[in-house]
């Protein structure tokens, strides 16, 4: 049991370190250059109605370059593979697959996905793989690299290859936080060395690389820290190991440099208030956590690979951006069906077409195409579903709000389309913009 005076005075810290604010200026900025292109997206809706997913191709591929060019701009060996859990939609891995990224999967059902798209690169990550997954992946082995996550997974992996007489490229998955829940994934640094022993018993299985990943990566402080532990442990692994690690795989969990868009529930001092003053109105100011530029996290990542990997080993690196390359790529809209008061309405999608109530924490703006504006005006933009957790946001950008107006939300594409769902209401169709 935590001491109630340690409560107090981590309540009286939190209020006086508040989450800073988003400018208002600089968030206005960013809603008119969706209102600049407007006719875009009531054309979208013209032509395909709502509620609606809109992929912006150009966008997709202009980020996957961007990141390719700043990243291997300062890691010469560097090979880029999209996580296709940020976004599972066929259309960007079909895409990002014919702009040359390979693809990372997290289950059987992606790797199919993966095959499907024509990926000839594909990482295989994920714990707790199936039998037959893992057979998907065997099958598919010129085009496959296991990452393994477990002792067990090698055991599994091994003799499934050696039924089938056929060698599988892996490599093994090491956790970078080896307490509580995230022990999930991977194994400890402690056990690499172990890990090699036993792999070398293994005649089916090459082992050729190690991946970690650290999530919500801001910048890049968790990495390096991970990069300087894993750079130790390389130097006392026997030089024979050593010799068989071609890749390391830094992961992904970079964050679009927009940075965390909250609202005032989404912040520590926002969750006590909530505890203290239950149902009160919604504070209509939002919060921002700054990420840094890729260009950060390339300088930064590239000299820790220098001074704590290559005195060890000099090897490819692999890295796996997901919501860094599709967050920006995908919007939803929205329709207003009905106006139940001045400070409320309910729109024709619902929280199925993202999968989880992300908007009571997470910000972004409505954005009411119907009666362009730059003010924003309180009021609750709820969806159709039968739950009172079907929220869109707290506020809108427009001149007002009626029914049969157009609502866009923008840069929706990371962990929504993935998440969702046919709870009470069908999932929205999909268009494409070329340009």
């Amino acid at each position: 049991m935590v001491d109630p005076g340690s409560i107090a005075v981590r309540a009286e810290e939190l209020a006086r370190n508040r989450t800073p604010h988003f400018d208002p200026e600089e968030l206005k900025a960013f809603v008119k250059t969706y209102l600049d292109r407007r006719e875009v997206f009531l054309k979208a809706f013209r032509e395909q109605g709502s509620p609606l997913y809109v992929i912006e191709k150009k966008i997709l591929l202009e980020r996957a370059e961007h990141f390719r060019k700043i990243m291997g701009g300062k890691l010469s060996d560097l090979q880029v593979y999209y996580a296709v859990k940020s976004n599972n939609h066929p259309s960007i891995a079909n895409i990002l697959v014919r702009a040359g990224l390979g693809l990372d999967v997290s289950s059987g059902q992606e790797l199919k996905l993966a095959l499907e798209a024509g990926a000839a690169r594909i990482l295989f990550s994920g714990p707790g793989k199936t039998e037959a997954e893992l057979k998907l992946g065997v099958a598919n082995y010129k085009k496959v690299t296991v990452l393994m996550d477990s002792f067990g997974e090698l055991n599994r992996l091994e003799k499934i290859t050696a039924e089938s007489e056929r060698e599988i490229r892996a490599g093994i998955r090491l956790t970078t936080d080896e307490r509580g829940f995230w022990r999930k994934f991977g194994i400890p640094l402690s056990k690499l060395e172990v890990l090699f022993e036993l792999a070398e018993k293994c005649h089916h299985v090459r082992l050729a690389g190690l991946q970690f990943h650290t999530s919500w990566n801001l910048d890049p402080s968790g990495q390096v820290k991970f990069i300087e532990r894993l750079g130790q442990e390389l130097k006392a692994l026997p030089e024979n190991y050593r010799e068989q690690i071609e890749f390391i795989d830094i992961g992904g969990g970079y964050w679009p440099p927009q940075g965390e868009w909250l609202q005032a529930a989404g912040t520590p001092e926002g969750r006590l208030a909530d505890i203290l003053f239950p149902n009160s109105k919604p504070d209509m100011n939002h919060y921002r956590l700054s990420g840094n530029p890729i260009g950060v996290f390339a300088e930064r990542l590239a000299a820790a690979i220098e001074e704590h990997i290559y005195p060890s080993l000099k090897c490819s690196i692999y890295t796996e951006p997901g919501r860094w390359i599709c967050n920006d790529a995908m919007h939803i809209l929205l329709q207003v069906v009905d106006r139940k008061a001045d400070d409320m309405v309910i729109t024709d999608g619902g929280m199925n077409i993202i999968g989880w109530e992300r908007y009571e924490i997470d910000y972004f703006p409505v954005i009411n195409l119907s009666r362009p504006e730059l003010n924003e005006h309180p009021c609750y933009v709820l969806g159709s579903l039968c739950t009172p957790h079907d929220v869109w946001g707290y506020s809108y950008f427009g001149s007002d709000i009626h029914p049969g107006d157009i609502l866009l939300i923008p840069t929706q594409g990371a962990y929504t389309y993935s998440l969702r769902q046919k709870f009470i209401k069908p999932i929205p169709d999909t268009v494409i913009i070329e340009q």
